[in-house]
């Protein structure tokens, strides 16, 4: 999702106080991660992706895989930044796979008994609902809006549209391994949910993990994924101290592992390289007490992005990160 909306304002940045060593199981991802920078340095890559300056406000690097970890997504909050769609670029590759399972439905496996929230970033139509997603809702320390319509590619492919392609491969690989897995909405909703609502449902499932899926909407050039965490909120009805510790760890596993699997670099635009962000400004994961992260799989806005985002086999490498992530904080 871009950095304008209702869960982008722009506080000032300050220093993470999660900035620590990478725990032991991520720094064996290392090497792993290490040589998917050096291809995409090999290759002239530039970037990932994340929040560029331009929407990025209040963030603050955290930990990262020495090899180069996500920086940060955020709630619900990207809306497209106007460019006319160009039918030479950025349309997928494959239509967004949906799986056949019912979400929910679990097997026998490594992670049968445990439970994971999937938030598939936006709604394809919200646009259609702009007084409902425009609506304010208590996000536990103020009110913002309700949900955005999330960015797009500049040829038009919306990122709800890839977040919920994502969320489906993503559920199918966790459900494989035995778990339980929810998602906020699965293309069932004409709009939303609300990014209080989207909070709730992880919470009251009691998930063990919870990620939110999303893309970025920044300039061109700016290039790269991040993975953004929940930052020590004490105020009105939110409280994350709980849960700041097991987050940052589930996003430093998915972090290592989304470098490993996909060769994408952490973002070049915030994090100070280092792919992880600090954030205590977002609905979604200031109302949780669960442990949750955002990941922003790229940039949408930019061609070479795009290209990624937009393939069906690269949203599969993407999806498959992010589960062994998922994976191994689970099985700690």
């Amino acid at each position: 999702m871009s950095y304008t909306g209702p869960e982008f304002d722009r506080p000032q940045p300050r220093r993470s106080p999660l900035r620590r060593p990478l725990t032991v199981a991520l720094a064996a991802l290392v090497p792993g991660a290490l040589l998917g920078w050096g291809v995409y340095a090999a290759v002239g890559g530039s970037g990932d992706e994340g929040g560029g300056p331009d929407r990025a406000g209040g963030v603050s690097a955290s930990r990262v895989p020495s090899s180069g970890a996500p920086a940060h997504s955020d709630d619900d909050a990207k809306k497209p930044t106007g460019a006319s769609p160009s039918p030479s670029a950025g349309k997928p590759s494959a239509s967004p796979s949906k799986s056949p399972s019912p979400s929910g439905a679990a097997g026998s496996g490594p992670l049968k008994g445990k439970v994971v929230v999937i938030d598939p970033g936006h709604n394809p139509n919200n646009f259609q609902h702009a007084s409902e997603i425009n609506r304010k809702v208590n996000i536990g320390t103020n009110w913002k809006e309700c949900d955005t319509t999330g960015t797009a590619t500049n040829a038009g492919w919306p990122e709800a549209k890839f977040t919920l392609d994502v969320a489906h491969r993503l559920r199918t690989l966790l459900e494989r391994q035995g778990a339980t897995v929810k998602l906020t909405q699965d293309g069932d909703r004409s709009y939303g949910p609300c990014v209080d609502e989207r909070a709730r449902i992880g919470n009251e499932a009691r998930a063990d993990a919870a990620v939110s899926i999303h893309a970025d909407g920044s300039g061109t050039g700016n290039r790269g994924f991040h993975v953004i965490l929940p930052g020590s909120v004490h105020a009105g009805s939110a409280d994350t101290r709980a849960i700041v510790a097991p987050s940052a760890d589930l996003g430093e596993r998915i972090a290592g592992n989304f470098v490993r699997v996909t060769g994408s670099a952490p973002s070049n635009y915030v994090g100070g390289g280092t792919g992880l962000v600090t954030r205590e400004d977002l609905g979604g994961l200031n109302l949780s007490t669960v442990p949750k992260v955002f990941i922003e799989c790229g940039n949408m806005r930019d061609s070479k992005d795009a290209a990624l985002l937009t393939s069906g086999a690269w949203r599969q490498k993407a999806a498959q990160g992010i589960s062994e992530g998922i994976v191994s904080f689970l099985r700690g």
